[in-house]
């Protein structure tokens, strides 16, 4: 609590990414400003969009299917924890970038635009750590490592799922974003929060990541061995969970990446594009709602069979139609001698 605190004190100092408080460093004129203002503003209405929409969805799927099972997997609390997250950041991002497009003459007090930017990057933060944590529990189900105390560590954090759940929007709001004083300890506190809501999930991950295609690489391998390579080997359900962790890795690190050059261009530079870190926030939060649908069969499933549902209601699109089952090969009839 005690970063929030400082972020706080220093309130008249603080260096607001706001339009208001600090113009661009190149002198670009007020008009190509706005236009360029108003084109991110409208990009990213789009991206809220389907933001919104797939991550309502994964929402409403999973409250069904509880309905249906009377049961919760620890997967699927960490699942409607990122999507809350990602629904109301979104909101929340619209909602400062649609203030700041229509009070272009800066009448509203910064206060608002203060707290505000504190509750995005704090769940900007929530973002991050539940992704890597989905992440985390993947390559813990995939991966048996040998090591009796790591797995114990694992066995203890799934075992209580629903409290570190609860605990990363608290950790988010104490780090509570780069609203930081012009000053050597400003400077010192956006790198801290930088290293605790980029870098460490990234760290995370890249380990994930590296544990699951070294399991991947060992697995095929193995198959391959016992079949003699008279068939290329299936992993069946196990590989779409595979493909789906390693999707979410690689849309982290390529949005890790933005970020970074963003946060290191208004830190260092005071370049005020502090609206593209949240179209690209759009982008990724967008990204990883389509991949955890995917990479969840009820979700995929549940979403082919309403997109086709909708289609029946008009015939004259019935070819745009998905099959919900995959054709499965026609084996040759064994003629009798």
């Amino acid at each position: 609590m005690c970063l929030t605190l400082i972020a706080l004190t220093f309130l008249p100092q603080l260096r607001l990414a706001s339009l208001c408080i600090r113009p661009p460093k190149l002198q670009i004129s007020r008009l190509f400003l706005r236009a360029v203002k108003f084109t991110l503003w409208v990009m990213t209405g789009l991206l809220a969009i389907t933001t919104v929409f797939f991550n309502v969805y994964i929402l409403l799927t999973s409250l069904w299917n509880y309905k249906q099972k009377k049961q919760w997997s620890p997967s699927e609390t960490i699942i409607v924890a990122l999507s809350l997250a990602d629904v109301a950041h979104q909101l929340v991002c619209y909602f400062w970038m649609t203030m700041d497009e229509v009070d272009g003459d800066c009448h509203i007090n910064h206060t608002a635009y203060t707290v505000i930017l504190l509750l995005i990057f704090s769940l900007k933060f929530t973002i991050m750590w539940d992704t890597s944590f989905l992440t985390f529990y993947y390559s813990t189900k995939l991966v048996n490592t040998p090591n009796q105390c790591y797995s114990q560590i694992q066995a203890t954090i799934l075992k209580h799922v629903t409290l570190a759940v609860l605990v990363i929007p608290l950790c988010g709001i104490q780090d509570c974003g780069v609203l930081i004083p012009d000053t050597r300890a400003g400077k010192i506190y956006e790198a801290v929060y930088l290293l605790l809501a980029d870098v460490l999930p990234g760290v995370l991950m890249m380990k994930c990541c590296i544990s699951i295609s070294v399991h991947l690489a060992i697995h095929l391998r193995h198959m391959k061995e016992s079949t003699n390579g008279a068939h290329r080997p299936k992993l069946g359900s196990q590989m779409r969970v595979i493909k789906m962790s390693l999707s979410l890795v690689v849309v982290f690190i390529v949005f890790l990446v933005v970020d970074l050059y963003v946060q290191y261009e208004i830190a260092v530079h005071h370049e005020n594009i502090i609206m593209l870190t949240f179209f690209f926030t759009s982008i990724y939060t967008t990204a990883t709602a389509m991949v955890l649908i995917y990479g969840k069969k009820t979700f995929w499933k549940a979403l082919i069979h309403e997109y086709n549902v909708c289609l029946d209601e008009y015939p004259c699109l019935s070819c745009l139609k998905v099959p919900e089952k995959k054709a499965q090969p026609s084996t040759p009839a064994k003629v009798k001698n």
